[in-house]
């Protein structure tokens, strides 16, 4: 299943970087990639305005949905087993948010001071914050149940959207439009250099995920069976939710604020795998990247040659995702 995967999102990739308001042929696409690998390896028909739509634009645009994608997949796996909560998800405990409000307080008010680090490391602050703000508010409310942690997150996550808001409000006002569509995510300012860090940061937490990927099982059957194991329970949890920000709080920094990945892609995942995380994590994370991608992809062409945020194509399908989802888990209770 890995090697098919790979196999589709390599032709993902292909297709996302030949698809757009001006089509490239795939020859032409492999053959700027080749090129740039390997100078003179292919010979180059084509124009100069080409190759810039293949390698400056469309190319880092498709990693870029790829490595969120990947991220926000795994992180929603995670997520999903430390809480045996079906509906949990970076977006919808408020993670999201938080790491959008970190990144609006570094691009409107307290600007680079640390270079290109600024924004993720800001993203990651607030969405660590996010976290620890919904682990409080279920303790202070007693709502340790699944469905009352997801209501936690709903709730902490429109109010740190407000404090979001009054950010903006009180910002630059010639950067308003900007930081707005941003926040409804996007990928159309993805850059080379922008690559290193979603790609760093996968490179360092999937790998935890995945030597652990034995403790998040057992963390699915329940507390006591994974204490028992010798599991120090809540000091995993709070690690996972911790991973869990700094790849939310990096991907959000980039992409903005891209909704119900993580909620859906682990439930396909478990649905063509099975339970096990050893298997889950990896096809989630596979998954995720070719979603995103074909999301992006209807970005740019349903309304081309205008660029809809990517957000809005999530929204709409992960929306009916999740009723469908709340369908089958009140019948599901029923029977």
């Amino acid at each position: 299943m890995i090697s098919g995967g790979l196999v589709a999102l390599a032709v993902s990739v292909v297709v996302g970087v030949s698809v757009g308001a001006v089509s490239v042929p795939s020859g032409t696409v492999f053959g700027v990639v080749a090129n740039k690998v390997w100078p003179g390896l292919a010979d180059a028909d084509w124009s100069a305005g080409r190759e810039a739509i293949v390698w400056d634009i469309r190319l880092p645009r498709v990693l870029l949905a790829g490595l969120v994608g990947a991220g926000l997949a795994l992180v929603g796996a995670a997520l999903q087993a430390v809480t045996r909560n079906p509906l949990a998800d970076p977006h919808l405990l408020g993670i999201s948010s938080g790491g959008a409000a970190g990144a609006i307080l570094a691009l409107l008010h307290t600007g680079l001071f640390l270079g290109l680090l600024t924004v993720p490391l800001m993203a990651f602050a607030g969405a660590l914050a996010a976290t620890l703000i919904v682990l409080g508010v279920t303790r202070f409310a007693s709502a340790a149940s699944a469905d009352k942690l997801v209501l936690a997150g709903v709730a902490v996550s429109f109010v740190i959207m407000a404090v979001a808001n009054i950010l903006i409000f009180l910002g630059d006002p010639r950067a308003t439009h900007t930081v707005v569509f941003w926040m409804l995510g996007g990928l159309g300012l993805a850059k080379w250099s922008h690559l290193l860090f979603p790609l760093g940061i996968l490179l360092l937490v999937t790998p935890y995920l995945l030597l652990r990927a034995a403790d998040l099982n057992a963390m699915t059957i329940g507390d006591e069976t994974a204490a028992t194991l010798g599991i120090p329970v809540a000091r995993f949890r709070l690690t996972v939710f911790v991973a869990g920000a700094l790849i939310t709080g990096v991907m959000v920094a980039f992409s903005g604020i891209i909704g119900f990945v993580g909620l859906m892609i682990p439930h396909i995942a478990r649905g063509l795998t099975g339970g096990s995380y050893t298997r889950v994590l990896p096809v989630s994370a596979l998954l995720g990247a070719i979603f995103l991608i074909w999301a992006d992809i209807l970005a740019r062409t349903l309304m081309a040659p205008e660029d809809m945020p990517i957000g809005i194509v999530t929204g709409l399908i992960g929306g009916v995702f999740f009723i469908a989802l709340l369908r089958s888990k009140a019948g599901a209770d029923g029977r």
